[in-house]
């Protein structure tokens, strides 16, 4: 019986992706450490007009990680793991290459325009929906061209059986599709009326179903591309990277379907206090604590999958960032639930405590698995091994650093706000004023911007270290199996 011989993947798309990650997360992070830097230092807002307020910086910076750095990564990912656990090559399908490239390069565009636009001013004002109504018809058409990507490679694939980071994509492709189409109908209002600029538009829904509508979508948007996405790549990174098999492949699969029934429903919980049903709020809650369970399952199954293997934690930094992503999810994942607990969000709800809480799962869950991940990939795509293993540690502890003094300072901010802002005197009325709570938190603030710019200098490192594995470093004869080699110098 002949063989087939041992496939040659195809990894020019996946390189494409791994720049853009590379790019988009260097803007991202400075715009994230600059816009930090003006909330300690407010002057620092008017150092280049209105193009450089908080206001106009801020959705560059959100867009710029969610979906720049992160899309990027995650892509980057699906080319490199869709061929391999399909067992296809896309130097046997053209068609499903040039998909490939037109994906990437419409996406570079359509984040080219983005930018301008968003630096512009022209803004929905809808959280991590900000783009004007042109732009949105592009994001259908990016994503209608990833969803051919990834059903068109399994429509071919020699691997009949679905590997578990596959449902992860399918999941994030369907989900981000429904929610981005249902939360961004508009009718634009130059169309209707003759009047304004062609590019604007007003939401279909209005008031309450607005918001419901919004935080549905942006709930779900964390879902699904800072969750769903994400654990499709430690479900294949951690295992390859360790050379150990999965813990538990049923829980697995009892977390995927635990997590896509209840995650839809636990956007709710940003509501908690406002103009929706009361039942809507509870409903939100709710769930939200029941999403522990699916959440923990997952975080569980890594943290087994390295039973009997912990000696690695200290050997290889890459396994350092896999295990420390998956601590951080668990940590993101119970504290979420407890925030949206009806008696804790009435303390915490529009306190800093909030964004301490995103970041330390984009920093620690989404920025880690991604770097792990393209520690990874770029020895195998270039036949190189890592250029500096000692460069990798001193990023991870720098890194690691700046995410606790991020998110610590902004949970001590956080209840210190929320505490004031419901003092009372013995006379009933309120013991400070807005502007007491702003200058208390000054400190924390630059404890803040502080952990941020380590953040950064630790992906400027990591930076240098791709570049320079790429263009410097020892080449490999073969593949490695499992653990990537990595340098000592």
């Amino acid at each position: 019986m002949q063989t087939n011989p041992a496939l040659e993947y195809d990894y020019s798309i996946s390189k494409l992706f791994l720049y853009a990650t590379i790019v988009f997360g260097i803007v991202g992070l400075l715009l994230g450490v600059v816009i930090a830097f003006q909330m300690a230092i407010p002057q620092l807002n008017y150092l280049a007009g209105e193009y450089g307020t908080f206001g106009r910086l801020r959705p560059l910076h959100t867009s710029g990680i969610i979906f720049g750095f992160t899309l990027s990564g995650i892509w980057a990912g699906w080319y490199y793991i869709g061929q391999r656990v399909l067992k296809i090559s896309y130097n046997e399908y053209p068609f499903l290459k040039a998909i490939g490239y037109i994906h990437f390069w419409l996406y570079i565009v359509l984040m080219a325009l983005a930018v301008v636009s968003l630096f512009a001013g022209m803004t929905t004002s809808k959280e991590y929906s900000e783009l004007v109504w042109p732009l949105d018809l592009l994001v259908v058409v990016v994503w209608v061209l990833w969803g051919v990507s990834l059903f068109g490679s399994m429509g071919v694939r020699r691997e009949k059986t679905l590997y578990i980071s596959l449902w992860y994509f399918i999941a994030t492709f369907v989900a981000i599709a429904a929610l981005f189409i249902f939360n961004n109908l508009q009718i634009p209002t130059y169309f209707v009326s003759g009047y304004g600029a062609w590019t604007h538009s007003i939401s279909l829904y209005a008031g309450t179903n607005d918001a419901l509508v919004q935080w549905w979508f942006g709930h779900n948007a964390v879902a699904f591309l800072f969750t769903a996405a994400i654990i499709a790549l430690i479900y294949y990174f951690l295992p390859k990277e360790s050379g150990q098999p999965i813990f538990s492949y049923k829980l697995s699969l009892y977390s995927f379907w635990g997590m896509m029934f209840v995650y839809i429903w636990a956007g709710g919980h940003h509501l908690i206090y406002s103009t929706v049903p009361d039942w809507m709020q509870t409903m939100g809650s709710v769930f939200s604590v029941i999403l522990i369970l699916p959440s923990w399952g997952t975080a569980i199954n890594m943290l087994l999958t390295m039973k009997g293997q912990w000696h690695q934690l200290k050997e290889s930094p890459i396994i350092k960032f896999l295990v420390l992503a998956s601590t951080f999810y668990m940590l993101s994942t119970l504290e979420g639930p407890i925030q949206s607990i009806k008696s804790v969000n009435a303390l915490a709800h529009f306190t800093d405590w909030i964004p301490g809480h995103v970041h330390d799962g984009t920093l620690g869950w989404v920025g880690f698995m991604i770097i792990a991940a393209c520690y990874h990939m770029v020895p195998r795509m270039y036949k190189r091994e890592i250029y500096s293993g000692k460069l990798m540690e001193a990023q991870f502890w720098i890194q690691t650093t700046g995410i606790v003094l991020y998110f610590s300072s902004m949970w001590i901010a956080g209840i210190t706000q929320g505490m004031m802002w419901r003092a009372t005197d013995e006379f009933g009325s309120l013991a400070y004023s807005f502007i007491d709570t702003v200058t208390v938190l000054i400190p924390y603030y630059m404890i803040r911007a502080i952990g941020g710019l380590l953040y950064l200098i630790g992906f400027i490192m990591f930076t240098y270290n791709i570049i320079m594995t790429i263009v410097a470093s020892k080449e490999i004869d073969k593949e490695p199996q499992y653990a990537t080699p990595i340098a000592a110098r």
